[in-house]
């Protein structure tokens, strides 16, 4: 029989219309006025060294074109009459000639064409007789000098103006060559060399199954691998193969990472670590050139081994962009190289491949079939003793108060991975710190709980009205909770705002639920519905608070009816679409218009039938209602055992109940 996946939470009430989920099933909050986070800042570009090199470029280009440009001011004159008598009369200080241009210094100043100048400049007329002009500057006292025709700039200012700009741009590509070379460990030409991390468990204290707690099939799976890198002749001797490739599946922060450097760690192998993006570069075939040398050195350092993580981001289905152009042969050519490399393993090469990922039903076939991936391995949320042993892992480093029931608090946190139990207890200890506690008290345990799952208190100044309101909504969804045969035991309510919610009814089982039956699932509806039943009841009237709580009963009693067939008029047949996941779960197609009628109709009785259940029963228990409320209203946050007390409700009946 196939379990039906687990229904999810209530979902907050709201004071305006609300959006999103909680994170955590069984959660009730009333959701506060929608607010914004602050906006995410970006990384700092540092411009200094790019600003000096471009204004050291600028400054040599700006010398470089005024040596070219310089020149002095000088009047052209004719050669005669006027530079003539002007020798003739004595005031020619000096001359330099090349070739057949005269340039020269009066002794006084002289107007030629309008210009005033000591300056000058002319040209001698090829029939003139140069032999009479050199007596009539000899006799008047002239200095004269000449320079060669083919007179050029020195060298260094030829080789510093001509190749200067392109050394100081060779000098800046070097410079940002050896940068990116520096960022990821390889020099100019280490496009396609792997950047995978390398862990060596000789080295120093690496991490171990001990450190790895609440997956405990998972790691029973992984035993076999880790015995054979510790012992291979064990298995070869009898013709046995180790998988090449085990495949790690599940949500995020259930401990896949962790899981496979644990296996490294028992084995005492090298493990090179790198994300399957890190492949993909912009350069076609950079990744497949990643790849051999990966393999090449974990082939190397045998035996050893190799973890891919995310591989669903080269290693998805090659069918699904068939139809596209371009822009992705770079990742099928580095899947191509992985699955050659795969294939490339004799029977004595001691390299095991993990890969990780949350998505494996998006993996190309030719990656999972035998002799790649041969192993999967499903790394599921834990149950609640698996939490039990995540939360004393996470807790061995933390002083723990005599109060600190770690059993409870497993049971609390249903549907938390390892990743969520580890905040929860670093969460727990920042806040017995900021209160100058000695140690982690329990309170400080289910305070960090709701931080994590709601946020922080806010500073909401609610009025008299809003917050009585408040509290008669979630007593409601509490007093239904404990009366209700088949409902979670209530853990916790509170009417302190906190992130987006005004109130919280916290309700969780006393053991993970793997199977529901009718009975739970008509008893989660009516809880949800409670608070909505509590206000018509107190007030008469309405508001949009229950917003959330609707939409989850809705989806629960949908589902009921369409995907588990827990409607007569339906039957035993899935007629919700759903698509496929796996050949257990095969998926559903689209049904008719008529079906989808009689699906609204029967979500429609079981909806009103609770509604009615539940205006009865808060009816007959007004007084614990009450009660309750004022109780929330006092003390704000009411704990399990204060919460059936205030109600006047036995506690034995409910929490045993399942």
């Amino acid at each position: 029989m196939t379990t039906p996946s687990r229904p999810e939470r209530r979902e907050p009430r709201s004071a305006r219309p609300a959006r999103g989920r909680a994170a955590l099933p069984q959660w009730r909050v009333t959701p506060a006025p929608d607010g914004r986070g602050p906006t995410p800042s970006r990384p700092r570009l540092r411009w200094g060294p790019l600003l000096l090199f471009a204004l050291a470029l600028f400054a040599i280009n700006w010398y470089a074109a005024s040596r070219v440009t310089k020149h002095e001011e000088r009047a052209r004159v004719p050669y005669s009459p006027l530079f003539l008598s002007q020798v003739r009369s004595g005031n020619v200080a000096t001359i330099t000639s090349r070739g057949t241009a005269i340039q020269g210094r009066f002794e006084r100043s002289v107007t030629s064409e309008g210009h005033t100048t000591r300056l000058f400049s002319t040209e001698i007329p090829a029939f003139a007789d140069t032999n009479a002009l050199t007596r009539l500057l000899q006799q008047n006292g002239v200095i004269v000098n000449a320079e060669p025709l083919d007179t050029g700039a020195p060298w260094w200012q030829t080789l510093l103006f001509g190749f200067g700009p392109t050394l100081l741009f060779l000098v800046l590509i070097f410079w940002l060559f050896r940068r990116a070379a520096g960022q990821t460990g390889g020099g100019l030409m280490s496009f396609g060399r792997s950047r995978a991390r390398r862990f060596d468990a000789a080295a120093g204290r690496g991490v171990t199954f001990d450190d790895v707690a609440g997956i405990e099939d998972a790691k029973g799976e992984l035993l076999e691998v880790v015995d054979f890198l510790r012992n291979p002749e064990k298995y070869q001797r009898l013709g046995g193969r180790i998988p090449r490739g085990v495949l790690l599946s599940g949500p995020p922060g259930t401990g896949k990472t962790l899981l496979a450097r644990a296996v490294a760690g028992e084995a005492g192998a090298p493990f090179f670590s790198m994300s399957a993006s890190e492949f993909i570069e912009f350069i076609v075939g950079v990744g497949a050139s990643r790849v051999r040398d990966l393999f090449n050195q974990a082939k190397q350092a045998a035996p050893s081994i190799i973890f891919i993580d995310e591989l669903d981001a080269i290693g998805r289905s090659r069918s699904a962009s068939a139809a596209g152009f371009g822009g992705s042969d770079e990742r099928e050519q580095t899947l191509n190289q992985i699955l050659t490399e795969m294939d490339g393993f004799d029977s004595s090469t001691s390299v095991v491949v993990l890969g990780a990922t949350n998505r494996p039903d998006v993996l190309d076939p030719a990656l999972l079939r035998p002799g790649r991936f041969d192993r999967r391995v499903a790394v599921s949320p834990p149950d609640r003793p698996g939490r039990l042993k995540i939360l004393r892992v996470h807790t061995r480093g933390v002083p723990l108060a005599p109060d600190v029931d770690l059993d409870s608090i497993a049971s609390s946190t249903p549907g938390m991975v390892g990743a969520d139990l580890a905040n929860l207890v670093n969460e727990a200890a920042l806040l017995a710190a900021r209160r100058d506690h000695e140690q982690v008290e329990h309170a400080d345990f289910t305070d960090a709980l709701e931080k994590v799952v709601l946020g922080a208190e806010r500073q909401v100044v609610l009025s008299a009205a809003d917050r009585e309101r408040t509290a008669y909504h979630e007593a409601g969804h509490a007093v239904v909770g404990m009366l209700t045969p088949g409902a979670d035991p209530v853990r916790k309510v509170s009417i302190i705002p906190r992130g987006m919610a005004l109130g919280v009814t916290l309700a969780s089982p006393v053991d993970d639920r793997v199977n529901y039956d009718e009975r739970y699932l008509l008893a989660r509806i009516k809880v949800a519905l409670g608070g909505r039943v509590a206000e018509e009841v107190v007030y008469g009237d309405l508001t949009t608070g229950a917003e959330s709580d609707l939409q989850q009963l809705t989806q629960i009693a949908r589902q009921m009816v369409g995907r588990w067939g827990m409607s007569e008029r339906i039957g035993p047949i899935a007629v919700l679409p759903v698509e496929p996941h796996s050949p257990l779960l095969p998926g559903t197609d689209e049904p008719s218009a008529e079906t989808l009628r009689i699906v609204d109709e029967e979500v429609r009785r079981i909806v009103d039938d609770s509604h009615a259940e539940v205006t009865q029963l808060l009816g007959e228990n007004r007084e614990s209602l009450d009660r309750l409320a004022q109780a929330l209203l006092e003390n704000e946050t009411l704990d399990e055992a204060d919460v059936y007390a205030a109600a006047g409700v036995d506690r034995a009946p409910a929490a045993a109940t399942r």
